[in-house]
Formats: C-alpha cells, sequence, structure tokens
C-alpha cells in the first residue's frame, strides 16, 4: 500500500450521514493504451488475485491445453459452485484421466448462499458439505493438472513455483502486464500468487480484449465473452456486465481487486484496500460510467444498500 494517504474511492452513507469510507488505487486507460484517468498509486505493486485467472489460462493455451467453450471458461472461472459448474469441472477431470482427489484446492463450501445451504443441508454439516469441486478456483486446478499431464509434467508438485507451469504462468503475466512479477506469495486456492501492479493489470486485460481470435489470449477472452455465467455464476457481477455489455470481459479477485476491457481496448483496474467488496459495484459502476459505457446493468451493479432495522436506510457509493 502507498505510503501517502490513498484517495477515497467509495463512502459508506447511512441515513444521509457519511460514517466510513473504502481507499484504493484505480487506472483507467482509453482505447490507445494512455492512461485516461489514475487514483492512487496504480504503480504500487499488489497481488491481483483470481483477477489473474485468465493469464493462468491463456499460459496453459501456451502450453498446448486443448480447451474451448465452457471448459475454457471455467479454467478462468472463481465459480459460484452452482451444479453446472460441479459438473463440467467433473467432467474436465474425466476427460483428461484425471480425478477429484489429485486436485490440491482446498476442500469449499460453494460461494453460492442458496447452493451453500441445500449443499450443508443435503450432506448434513459443514464439514461434511466441503468439497474441493466446490472450491471456486477447482475449474483452474482441473485445468493445471490437464496442461501437467499434456506435458508431461509432474502432477504432484503442479502448484511449486519453480514447476513449469508456474513458472510459463509467470512469463505469461510478465508479457502481458509489461510488469516484472515482484513477489510470489501463495493464494487462497494454494496456487502461487504473483504481483504486478494495477496498472500492469489494466494492460492485461486491454491485450486480452485485442488479442487475434485464435491466439490463446483471444481464445481466452472469446470463452469468457460467450460463457460468462462459467467464469462466475447467475448472481455475480462479472456475469452481469459480459453478458449485458458487448464485448466487456471482466474478473473479479478476492479483497476487492477487479478488472475489465472493452473491445475496442479501453481498460480499468482497481484496488480497495480495506477488502470491502460491498465497495467493488459502486466503484466498477462509476468507474465504466465515465468510460463511456452506457447500460442498465450498471445500476445494478453499483446497488450497495446498507439496512437498518430490516429496510433500506443507506447505501455504498462511489466518491468521484
Amino acid at each position: 500500500m502507498p505510503s501517502e494517504t490513498p484517495p477515497v474511492l467509495a463512502e459508506v452513507v447511512r441515513s444521509g450521514f457519511v460514517e466510513g469510507h473504502h481507499r484504493g488505487s484505480l487506472i483507467v486507460l482509453a482505447a490507445d493504451g494512455s492512461v485516461e484517468l489514475s487514483m492512487g498509486d496504480p504503480g504500487a505493486p499488489f497481488f491481483p488475485r483470481s483477477s489473474n485467472k485468465p493469464v493462468q489460462a491463456a499460459a496453459m493455451l501456451r502450453a498446448g491445453l486443448e480447451l474451448r467453450g465452457p471448459r475454457l471458461a471455467l479454467a478462468t472461472a472463481s465459480h459460484s459452485g452452482e451444479p453446472f459448474h460441479l459438473e463440467l469441472v467433473g467432467k474436465m477431470l474425466a476427460e483428461h484421466g484425471l480425478t477429484e482427489d489429485l486436485l490440491q484446492c482446498p476442500p469449499e463450501l460453494p460461494l453460492d448462499q442458496g447452493e451453500m445451504t441445500r449443499a450443508v443441508v443435503s450432506a448434513g454439516s459443514e464439514e461434511a458439505a466441503r468439497s474441493r469441486l466446490a472450491m471456486n478456483c477447482s475449474g483452474k486446478h482441473a485445468a493445471m493438472l490437464a496442461t501437467c499431464s499434456a506435458n508431461g509434467w509432474p502432477l504432484e508438485t503442479y502448484l511449486e513455483p519453480a514447476h513449469p507451469l508456474q513458472e510459463l504462468i509467470a512469463e505469461t503475466l510478465e508479457s502481458l502486464s509489461g510488469d516484472r512479477v515482484s513477489h510470489v506469495g501463495t493464494d487462497g486456492c494454494g496456487a502461487p500468487l504473483m504481483a504486478i501492479t494495477p496498472a500492469g493489470l489494466a494492460r492485461v486485460f486491454r491485450n486480452l480484449a485485442l488479442a487475434p481470435a485464435e491466439s490463446p489470449e483471444g481464445r481466452v477472452a472469446e470463452a469468457m465473452r460467450a460463457h460468462p455465467e462459467y467464469v462466475a455464476g447467475t448472481q455475480r457481477i462479472d456475469t452481469w456486465l459480459m453478458s449485458e455489455v458487448p464485448g466487456a470481459l471482466a474478473k473479479v479477485g478476492a479483497e476487492s481487486v477487479q478488472a475489465v476491457a472493452l473491445p475496442d481496448g479501453r481498460a480499468l483496474a482497481f484496488k480497495i484496500y480495506d477488502g470491502g467488496n460491498r465497495a467493488v459495484g459502486p466503484v466498477l459502476a462509476r468507474t465504466l460510467a465515465l468510460l463511456g459505457v452506457d447500460s442498465p446493468v450498471l445500476e445494478r451493479i453499483a446497488d450497495s444498500p446498507l439496512l437498518g432495522g430490516g429496510r433500506r436506510v443507506g447505501e455504498v457509493r462511489a466518491a468521484f
């Protein structure tokens, strides 16, 4: 995080009174790649979290993995654990001669609240309901295993930073972002987590959006646009945006990271420093409006209500 006080990207307004703020960094690129808007320090390294997943998928295609359509979209996913997600992850493993026990992501509950409740009720307890398939990164892990299998790379160590797959992912991330990977940590799913800058992340998405159709990057972008419900879920912002804004490419990351590119090369990336997910929608909707996006979905994305006594008494709203 920058040493100077970061700017307020969103404010928390209850009963007409501003009771809190969400600070962060944000960058907007014009269609020609120039910086149109910069707030905070978008040149400071950070962890993009799951916003890096399209890059990981592109690296796997560069390694020769043959995935298209919903399967490729699922390789980029932070999925909600809905039945169609779990079914396709299982199929992907079986099609490559792999099994669920090879996945090294931790057993988790579905992200979708309804699916989580149904899973717990059906299994009898939260612990019994957890599974590696339900973990939101299971599609990525299945694709990583399939890539290793196709290349004769070790399966047991596919999450080690020195593994050939992870080294290729780092190389791909650097080539698409224009940044050097400044730090490697461990993501929530156990995979290596590579730090770049928000500016670099915006360049990644711009490059994905403008990539030739049959390039690995272009294939990833097309799969995400064509099958957004596999990238996220039926009740998720990324799905709504890619479904309703033609050509949009969007991917959220944990701890309030978001990246979006439009088909003409305009792009944005931001990070809310306190990880407050309730600020992501309002900040995203406002930034897209500044980019000239005019769609009813922005009102839906921006809506982040505050409740009092069971009724709406305020909201989280963009502050720029």
